[in-house]
Formats: C-alpha cells, structure tokens, sequence
C-alpha cells in the first residue's frame, strides 16, 4: 500500500471528497452530487454516493471529529469492489489525513497463503490531494507500512514466525530505517542467565532469541533512552499447564502481539524521524510441553537472580518480560513502557476497545499515554497499581510466584513485572485490542497492529 498525489485527472475508479464549504469541486465530479451538496450537509447522513458506468463518486461530509473520520475511509474501503481501479481524495485538507488514514488502515489484508490470485488482491495505491503537505503524506505512508508489519507479524502462523524467523524479519527493518539492531542467540541468552526466557523454552525444539533495537538520532530531546520491552511469544499452548478450552489455542500465534506493537512503534519513530531516543528489547520464544517443558512447581532463577516459583505454566509471558525489563537497566533509561498479550483478565475487564496501562511512572506520563490514545483512537484505560497487589505475587519457597489471585490478574501480574524494573515503569496490556475474530470499522480481522499509533503518538509528544 502507496499514498501519493494525485498527478493527472483520472475516469475511472472512486473519487471522494470532502467537504469544506468552499463549493469547490474536483473537474470530474458529477453535477448531481453538486447540486446535492447543500441540501447534504445539513441531513443526517455522513456519506452521500453516485456512480456512472466506470466511476464511484462519493461526498463525504465537513465538521466530523477526526475518528468518525477515520470510520468514513473504513465505509469507503468496504464499498470498493474493484481493487486495481483508483482510489482518488481530495477536499477538506484538515480532515483528509484522517479519512485516508481510515480508509488505508481498512483495506489491508493478509493474503501470503491463498493460492487464488483473485483473494490476493487488495488496494494498492490511494491517491491525495496534491495540495496536502509532503509532511503530512509521508507521514501517513509511515504509519500504514508501520502498522501492517505489525499486522503481518501478529497474523502469520508458527510455522513461518519462530523466535529466529521474527528476528530476522525485525533484523530486515535496518534496510528500511534508521534504526541498529542485535539479535541475540540461545548461547548468549544462556550466557546472561536469562532464566525465565530459558524456562518457557525448555519445551521446545526451536531455540529462542533477544532482539535488541536501537533509534537514536542526533538531536534526541531525552538524555538517557526510553525503552520498550515486547512480549515476544510467537506460539503459546500454556505449555504443560495446556490450555483448557476449546478454541483458546486457535489463535496463539497472536501472543507475539506486544513484540509487533514495540517493533511497529520503533519502526514508524524511525521513519518519522521523531526527535527521541529509544531503544526496544524483544525476548522471544514459543511455548510448547514437549521436550524437557518447565513444569508447574519449578522455581527458576531469573536474570536478575530473583527466584520465582513456577504455578501456572500459560502465565509464562511474564517469566520472558521479566528478563528482559531487568535487562532494560543495562541502558539506564529514564522510562521503562512493555507491552504485551498478558492477561484473558485484560479482556475480560474492558473488552477490545483499549489497553489497559498501569504502573509507577510520573501521573504525567500516564496522562500523555491516555491522551495520546484519544488522539489516535488508539486507546488506553489507566488501571490502579497498589502494593497489595504484590502481595499476591509472594511465594511460600521462593521470592515471587509467576500468578496472583483469581481477582485482577492483569493488575498482579504488572506487580510481578515491577519487581524486575529499576526506572519509572508504565506496563501496557493489549490483550484485549491486539487481535480481532471480526472486522470492526478500520481495524481489520486478526491482527490490528494495537500500540503502534499510540506509542508514536506518545513518543512525538514526549516531555
């Protein structure tokens, strides 16, 4: 997917415009929409379409806040039924960006295994107003190619996307952006005593890997880095502690879903360019109980030389996080964001429409977090954060144990995360927007690149 200016005046395909209350109208525009125009801004209806034998003309209206906006592009991208025709925008500069952001976020698809060429096809190019500024459209390419990686990641199976295959596909991002990146390989890993990484690993047959990414550009407002930690679990079964209902292992490649969300965040702040240095570490594994699996009851001994008895073996992104949230103190960062697929608690508290934050960062960082949310719509829901929570998280035989109570298990398992981070800390749980069974508005079936837009948002806005 393209975004680019409109060069020459085109016949066929779906030509939108917004808008402005200026009465001016692309050349090509039917002069019954024209005339309708008026009488159109004052109904109820957002949306206002004709179409002649080759062309779809589509008005859409002024005054709409910028997420109705995006919800409009999303109607479009729904109505477009010849994908290799041209998907012309123009009007209402202001406006624009967030209808084309819509309609760009709504037409992806993830096509890589249909053998029908006819179900591989999707909306290649959308094409502005020339008068939109080049700021603006390289903007909006960034974050659509930023959020479908992340789309892609979230949707591709296993049997492609090992811990060492998402690497290498993160390792791909340096050709791209701005941006250094290490991967680090089971000897390494073991070399650091990473234990909790080892430990969900021990199942199976597939080594695991850290991955390491670095954007630091030369006039970066924060003098020590912000660092975003992503769950990498590219396969969860619960291990021995299996899964128990049907249908819960259908879609655990999605468990990978924080990784893509830190990734996709680092990527598009590379990308754009943004005046902040940050750092994103990726411990990834799958989880399987085969092999020599680590077995509820084990006490392992992490990265940082806590113990922590194993209960719950399905409660194992917190045991990969927790290495590397103390491995995050190596680059002494003045904030500390993970993100991750934690808690079923997550959902089932707010359901798909945000991401639940906690933690003990400054309330301003939170208030940024929250209203960079409202912006891109891309939403947070601030959780409480008390120390009795942690109590939950004591163990009888060891310093902690890896699950809390059967109350608040996304608030517990943020203050099992806690104890592994020594700077100010936000925890972000996406369990809830991260994966989709159904289309809804622009965020597509399956992965939906959740986190992206918000970090970056956040990180443009960072004080």
């Amino acid at each position: 997917m393209i975004i680019k200016y409109i060069s020459a005046d085109a016949e066929k395909g779906t030509f939108v415009h917004i808008l402005d209350g200026t009465n001016q109208f692309p050349a090509n525009f039917p002069k019954e929409l024209i005339d309708a125009s008026a009488d159109f801004e004052k109904g109820s209806k957002n949306q206002l379409q004709t179409a002649s034998l080759h062309a779809t003309y589509i008005l859409v209206k002024s005054g709409l806040d910028a997420e109705l906006y995006r919800k409009e592009g999303a109607k479009i991208a729904s109505k477009i039924e010849d994908l290799e025709q041209k998907v012309c925008v123009t009007g209402n500069l202001s406006s624009l960006p967030f209808l084309v952001e819509g309609l760009a976020l709504a037409s992806y698809k993830f096509t890589k295994y249909f053998t029908d060429e006819k179900k591989r096809k999707a909306i290649q190019e959308i094409l502005v107003d020339s008068k939109l500024s080049e700021n603006q459209l390289s903007e909006l390419n960034a974050t659509i190619k930023a959020v479908f990686w992340a789309r892609d990641m979230v949707n591709e199976p296993v049997s492609y996307l090992t811990a060492e295959k998402l690497s290498d596909e993160i390792k791909n991002l340096e050709k791209q952006a701005k941006l250094s990146v290490s991967v680090l390989g089971k000897a390494q890993i073991e070399a650091l005593k990473m234990g909790g990484l080892l430990a969900v690993n021990k199942g199976s047959i597939d080594p695991p890997t850290f991955t390491i990414v670095e954007y630091k550009p030369e006039n970066a407002k924060n003098k020590k880095p912000i660092v975003l930690v992503g769950k990498g679990v590219v396969y969860d079964t619960g291990g021995l502690s299996l899964k128990p209902t049907a249908g819960s292992m259908d879609v655990m490649k999605s468990d990978m879903g924080g990784a893509a969300a830190v990734i996709g965040a680092i990527y598009l702040a590379a990308m754009q360019e943004i005046d902040v240095h940050v750092i994103a570490l990726v411990p990834a594994t799958d989880n399987r109980p085969g092999l020599n699996a680590y077995a509820p009851g084990d006490v392992i001994t992490m990265y940082d030389g806590t113990t922590v008895e194993v209960l719950n073996t399905d409660a194992e992104g917190r045991m990969i996080l927790a290495d590397a949230l103390a491995y995050s103190k190596k680059y002494d960062p003045e904030l500390v964001i993970d993100a991750a697929t934690l808690t079923g608690a997550a959902l089932r508290a707010i359901g798909h429409h945000a991401a639940i934050v906690m933690g003990n960062a400054d309330q301003s960082k939170f208030d940024a977090l929250v209203e960079a949310g409202n912006t891109t719509f891309d939403r947070v829901v601030q959780f409480p954060f008390w120390d009795e929570y942690y109590d939950e998280m004591k163990s009888k035989i060891a310093d902690l144990k890896n699950i809390g109570g059967p109350n608040a298990g996304m608030i517990s398992a943020g203050k099992f995360l806690e104890h592994f981070v020594k700077a100010p800390y936000i925890h972000m749980d996406i369990a809830g927007p991260a994966w989709l069974d159904a289309t809804s508005t622009y965020h597509t079936a399956g992965g939906t690149g959740a986190g992206v837009r918000v970090l970056v948002e956040f990180l443009k806005n960072y004080k």
